[in-house]
């Protein structure tokens, strides 16, 4: 069953991907947001408080797609697999594009 493996995967790159950008959120948070709220990005930072909470539910998602893609039911085709999936897929690139967007605001490390 290719799908189920494909959920295993997807699962633990999830997790690493979020305490990887744990790490660099800690330097994020002292050493760049305080230029930002200086600078007044208001909106940029409202949006990376929102990433934030995103990923959250991602984490607290990933059990349940696991579940979905691991015991696919027989009887009729699900569409709970497939929107997990897009619920997922939304919050990765809605991640990726507001990290770049703070970077271009300011870079990272200045």
């Amino acid at each position: 069953m290719p799908s189920a493996s494909y959920a295993n995967a997807i699962v633990i790159l999830y997790v690493v991907s979020t305490l990887l950008g744990g790490t660099l959120y800690l330097d994020f948070r002292v050493d760049i947001r305080p230029d930002l709220e200086r600078a007044g990005h208001w909106p940029a930072l409202g949006l990376f408080d929102l990433k934030e909470h995103f990923v959250s539910i991602g984490l607290a998602l990933l059990p349940a797609y696991w579940v979905c893609w691991r015991r696919p039911s027989a009887d009729e085709p699900s569409r709970t697999p497939a929107a997990m999936t897009l619920i997922l897929a939304f919050i990765i690139w809605w991640s990726f594009l507001i990290g770049h967007v703070l970077n271009n605001i300011m870079g990272f490390g200045s």
